[in-house]
């Protein structure tokens, strides 16, 4: 038996939800954007191989591989319900560069979890899976959150709730938008990035925080494109974080002056998204953000659209 799983990119915070929103995407060109794990018999009782572009950034010790980690806790969880762990192979195809923004740790630990949930006949619920893929991702960030593992397993556009037995609940979208996304080619820790941030906010910062989290929510559920992309801002993390990226409030201003609907860093950056209403300007700011953005031959940039299916099995 051989299982490849797919795990899309995921743009998390999208601004106005910081760690409380999160979108999984996948380019326009049908390339993957994400990691993928096979799965497959094996005579010994565990085996862990890594291939693909960004392999040379994974740590050299096997233990200190997410996914190596996955399957000591997929493994330990399974054998408290009495089950029993298959002798299996795992090969990871990491094509996503680490600490990216794009939820790099994310696509490993979902692609990781669900093979190993497929090969062993689906014995955890999607939210039990849910849970595990948020603890690993807990252990390389410093604490638990859900932005990049849920719509990476889940799809589309996600809010966590962590309320009334789900973690997280799906928003309706906007599928007629097209994200750029751009990574420079540098990179920045998640760690680091959640370290840089303020330990208190003003109460005013907090009030009007709120006001466009909750009009971006309703702008979604009421399909104004218009009030959505408005109230895509942030004043938690992107002030403190902007200088962690290239030239970023530059650039920010110049795809906005190329008719951006809105732009933001994904994730803890340092690739940044810009939206665009068509596919004319989401080439106009392919071209302005290569020349001013990319900052070496590791750094690439996307056109995409939000991935409606998540975690899936490649045939």
């Amino acid at each position: 038996m051989v299982l490849r799983i797919y795990a899309p990119a995921s743009s998390a915070n999208i601004s106005v939800g910081f760690d409380s929103l999160g979108a999984a995407i996948s380019p326009i060109d049908g390339s993957l954007l994400g990691d993928v794990v096979q799965i497959e018999d094996c005579d010994q009782l565990f085996e862990l191989e890594s291939a693909g572009y960004f392999v040379r950034k994974l740590p050299k010790e096997p233990q200190k591989n997410i996914v190596y980690q996955a399957y000591v806790l997929f493994s330990e969880r399974l054998k408290l319900r009495g089950g029993n762990v298959k002798n299996l192979r795992l090969t990871l195809e990491k094509n996503m560069p680490i600490g990216s923004g794009l939820g790099s740790s994310a696509c490993s630990i979902v692609a990781a979890l669900v093979a190993l949930n497929k090969f062993h006949d689906e014995p955890f619920s999607k939210m039990e899976l849910l849970e595990m893929m948020g603890e690993l991702e807990g252990r390389i960030s410093g604490s638990i959150h859900y932005d990049n593992v849920a719509p990476c397993y889940l799809g589309g556009l996600q809010l966590m709730t962590q309320s009334l037995g789900n973690i997280c609940q799906p928003l309706p979208f906007f599928d007629e938008w097209y994200w750029v996304l751009a990574y420079p080619g540098v990179e920045v820790s998640t760690a680091e990035a959640r370290a840089i941030l303020p330990k208190s906010y003003t109460r005013q910062d907090m009030i009007q925080q709120a006001r466009y989290l909750g009009s971006f929510v309703h702008a979604c559920h009421t399909h104004q494109d218009v009030l959505a992309a408005t109230m895509m801002k942030d004043l938690i993390a992107e002030p403190y974080r902007e200088d962690l990226l290239p030239n970023f409030p530059t650039v920010r201003q110049g795809c906005k002056d190329l008719g951006a609907l809105a732009v933001g860093i994904s994730g803890s950056g340092p690739t940044m998204f810009a939206i665009a209403p068509d596919l004319e300007h989401a080439q106009r700011l392919v071209n302005y953000l290569e020349k001013e953005y990319l900052q070496n031959n590791e750094g690439f940039i996307h056109i995409c659209k939000v991935d409606n299916q998540g975690a899936r099995e490649l045939k």
